[in-house]
């Protein structure tokens, strides 16, 4: 490792996960700084020319710890590309097929991975009834850390586009609810980390359960059958494979053991840039297989790239 290599970290952005950015920025650059680099933070706006000229000179990596639309979606990885500059995580190509869900569903089925049953709507259509039997999740096709997610079960009334913060003209992802339990894999390079059961306090793991201390316990290693947890890291490292991701991805599963063990494993989605906050599955996972923080975010650095 280069002790002075200058890294930027970008934060903050636009989307709806601009709060949980800014702690990830904040927390990696106090990684890195303790790993030896030396660190630059800038929190992102939607001003493309400010941000050109805050990686003026060019570091020599970018760490990308933005989340949501702009951070995670290959837009910035394709300012990125252009400005010839490498950067954490995964590409332009890799990052926008897995923000846009149904996508992702598409690529990972013929990869001959189980995900559940589902369709994509207009956020109108909810008005004319269920769009498929309940129960049902629905969450917009291109958010992450949950935003928007509803769960509609038999007798429930119908979500409102206006009350879920969701539009006409919105794609929709709706998709048969797994019952069971939830699971989630981080991936670091090839190699899958370990595989977490979260438990949360209410609902589901919803965006509140995700981010507040004390709603979700989070059990690792997962207490499942050994059969089952290797299928969870075998299907994560697929995944990411599959859809040609990069640096560390982390793959979030339904396992239905409703009818007795072994159950069956559903993989729901792939995040190319998960959380790295202190409540943040990735480090937690990382630092379980003997991985401390400061050592992850300079692997990460170490293996940045640019497809420019």
């Amino acid at each position: 490792m280069t002790a002075k290599k200058r890294v930027v970290v970008l934060m903050g952005g636009a989307s709806a996960e601009r709060q949980i950015s800014l702690t990830s920025g904040t927390e990696c650059a106090k990684g890195l700084r303790a790993a030896g680099y030396d660190v630059v933070e800038v929190d992102v706006g939607r001003d493309v020319g400010a941000l050109v000229r805050a990686l003026t000179p060019k570091p020599d990596v970018v760490f990308n710890a933005l989340h949501g639309r702009f951070g995670e979606d290959g837009t910035i990885q394709g300012v990125l590309d252009l400005l010839g500059i490498p950067y954490t995580h995964s590409g332009l190509l890799a990052s926008a097929l897995a923000m846009d869900k149904a996508m992702a569903k598409r690529v990972f089925t013929a990869a001959g991975i189980t995900c559940p049953d589902g369709k994509v709507i207009d956020a109108s259509e909810l008005l004319a009834g269920d769009p498929i039997a309940p129960p049902y999740v629905v969450k917009p096709n291109n958010e992450g850390s949950s935003v928007g997610v509803r769960i509609v079960r038999p007798g429930d009334n119908l979500p409102l586009p206006e009350e879920c913060g969701w539009h006409v003209g919105q794609k929709l992802l709706v998709e048969t609810y797994i019952p069971g339990r939830e699971l989630t894999v981080g991936v670091m390079g090839d190699h899958p980390l370990a595989v977490t059961e979260l438990r949360p306090k209410h609902d589901f793991y919803d965006f509140e359960a995700k981010y507040t201390a004390g709603k979700t316990e989070h059990l690792i290693p997962a207490p499942i059958p050994e059969e089952v947890a290797r299928q969870a890291l075998d299907a994560a490292l697929a995944a990411h494979r599959a859809l040609g991701c990069r640096g560390v991805s982390r793959a979030d599963f339904r396992y239905d053991d409703t009818g007795g063990e072994p159950g069956k494993l559903y993989l729901l989605e792939i995040n190319t840039q998960p959380g790295m906050t202190p409540l943040s599955l990735v480090p937690e996972q990382a630092a379980h297989v003997g991985i401390p923080f400061p050592q992850l975010v300079a692997w990460m650095v170490e293996n940045a790239r640019c497809d420019g």
